[in-house]
């Protein structure tokens, strides 16, 4: 019964499976599905000029259908990428990158290299010179997720 029915739609099938992808992406998180459907149906039209052709064998149209989808995602994430919108909080979801700059007094000497910082409410895991406790230090980097400190 399937395969009358595909036999029968022709090019159509890809240009149903385009739409049905299309349709999906509306119940499926994320902009994903819009990229592969754009590609059945660009199948779906170039099968309605090569239908007849001895080439234009399933295999050969499943090949093209992945190239096309490949394409299309390739060509969906660098539509995205391309929207570097300038913002007025370029470190907004980088906690640790906020701080450099600040100073903090330690209450816990740096020993080997490693010591821990509190800045705010946080303990920050450091890494700089050894140090005393009571002394200054200015966080400088970020590194690995440990703060990078230098004495002021």
């Amino acid at each position: 019964m399937i395969e009358r029915i595909v036999s029968e739609l022709g090019p159509w099938n890809w240009m149903v499976l385009g739409f049905v992808l299309l349709a999906l992406e509306i119940f499926v998180p994320g902009v994903f599905l819009v990229w592969i459907g754009i590609a059945a149906i660009a199948i779906g039209a170039l099968s309605f000029f090569v239908w007849d052709a001895a080439f234009w064998t399933w295999q050969i149209q499943v090949l093209a259908f992945l190239a096309a989808s490949l394409a299309a995602a390739w060509f969906g994430y660098r539509f995205y990428r391309r929207d570097s919108t300038p913002t007025d909080e370029p470190l907004l979801n980088q906690r640790a990158r906020q701080l450099v700059g600040r100073t903090g007094t330690l209450e816990h000497p740096i020993r080997n290299g490693r010591g821990r910082l509190k800045l705010g409410d946080t303990w920050w895991s450091i890494v700089g010179p050894d140090a005393a406790p009571g002394a200054q230090v200015r966080v400088c980097d970020v590194r690995d997720g440990d703060l990078v400190v230098e004495p002021v």
